[in-house]
């Protein structure tokens, strides 16, 4: 172990340290919509859309109840129902699957890239059929998907994207940003996501007016004036409470980014200048791609055995995650079997992440590299895995 390095725990998030700055301000923003007592919609809402908007370089945004509901809400503006097909990754958050599913539709999983981890691209175009009604690309751990052939599959095609950016909010392709490449984008503001509120929030993005339209009306029940429906859409509503402390939060987003991508520039230093980038898979950044690193995720021999070691150890790692959508028993009836998407099954047993939080230090890094390298050092192998082998 360095001789820096600190034996204290390293958690794998810390949110306090993030709060502690702002908390002054954002008790204050809490006190405003208090004395208001304005917390469903209202002016708190429609200014976070707006600074939202301006921030992430779209036409619009509409601001709801989850990164799931966005997802939902999305694919209902599209019109997606009872057999239609939507294509997307096997290896994500659960949500990305699930809304699909919730609204009739059949999930038609494709593998990953086994070096990015995101969706393949060449498989997308093999899986569009009369039926493909939309595809779901996943920009996964804060990394844009391969946008650029997936866009073109799906115009020759005639069929809509929607963006899964619940893990990507700032990021960007090509100078393109994460939720304004497709029809929609999706984001979560989940606590523990790069912008997190105190509980469950979401956005759903467009450049598009028509759907933005469709969609503001669709997460108030489809009804435009009080008590008119035009269409059956449901309560996806971001309460006020949540709105202004995303507003205090929001400009901090970029200084937090930057704070993450020096923090992972500075692990792939620790782990090469301790000769362990030969053993360890570290996160790929394609040139033209800003990586927002909402994850650090690594890959390794012996996951699980590293994971019980790192918990041993206190420091905080997590699995993202073990089991892909074709194996899940819930989608069982998809009639997919293992062994259909290898990359993704063996992503799914040996990636780890790592923390990465902004406010995270020098000798909290050095801490997790030291015990990943005590670990390995035991383990005694310096082979150099091929992680794009199946």
């Amino acid at each position: 172990m360095s001789e820096h390095a600190s034996t204290a725990a390293v958690p794998l998030l810390d949110l306090q340290g993030q709060y502690a700055p702002l908390r002054d301000d954002i008790l204050a923003a809490i006190t405003r919509v208090c004395d208001s007592q304005r917390f469903i919609m209202g002016a708190e809402i429609t200014s976070l859309e707006s600074e939202l908007a301006a921030m992430l370089g779209v036409r619009h945004t509409v601001a709801v109840s989850s990164g799931t509901d966005a997802l939902l809400l999305a694919l209902m503006a599209l019109g997606i129902g009872p057999g239609d097909e939507v294509i997307t990754t096997t290896y994500s958050f659960f949500a990305t699957a699930g809304a699909i599913v919730r609204l009739g539709g059949r999930p038609v999983l494709v593998d990953i890239d086994p070096t990015t981890f995101n969706i393949d691209t060449a498989a997308v175009a093999r899986a569009i059929t009369p039926k493909t009604k939309a595809i779901l690309p996943v920009h996964l751990f804060g990394l844009c998907a391969d946008m650029a052939p997936i866009l073109s599959a799906a115009e020759r095609a005639g069929i809509p994207v929607v963006e899964d950016a619940a893990q990507a909010i700032g990021s960007s392709y090509h100078g393109r940003p994460a939720g304004g490449m497709g029809a929609f984008g999706c984001f979560s503001f989940f606590p523990s996501k790069n912008l997190g509120a105190f509980g469950d929030a979401g956005l759903v993005t467009t450049n598009d007016d028509a759907l933005a339209g469709k969609a503001r009306l669709l997460r108030v029940h489809g009804m435009e004036p009080k008590y008119y429906h035009h269409l059956v859409g449901a309560n996806f509503r971001m309460d006020a409470l949540q709105a202004a402390v995303l507003r205090v939060k929001a400009p901090h987003l970029a200084a937090w980014t930057e704070a993450r991508r020096v923090n992972a520039a500075r692990y792939v230093r620790l782990f090469r200048e301790r000769g362990l980038s030969s053993v360890i898979g570290l996160p790929s950044e394609p040139q033209g791609l800003h990586h927002i690193f909402n994850q650090f995720v690594i890959r390794v021999p012996d996951r699980d055995r590293l994971k019980a070691h790192l918990d041993r150890e206190r420091v905080g790692a997590e699995i993202y995650y073990p089991v892909p959508f074709h194996q899940q028993p819930c989608f069982a009836d998809l009639r997919y079997r293992t062994g259909d998407f290898p990359h993704a099954e063996r992503a799914a047993a040996e990636t780890l992440a790592l923390p990465i939080y902004s406010e995270l230090t020098l000798d909290q890094q050095q801490r997790v590299v030291d015990v990943i390298a005590s670990f390995l050092a035991e383990r005694g192998s310096d082979v150099a895995p091929d992680w794009t082998a199946v």
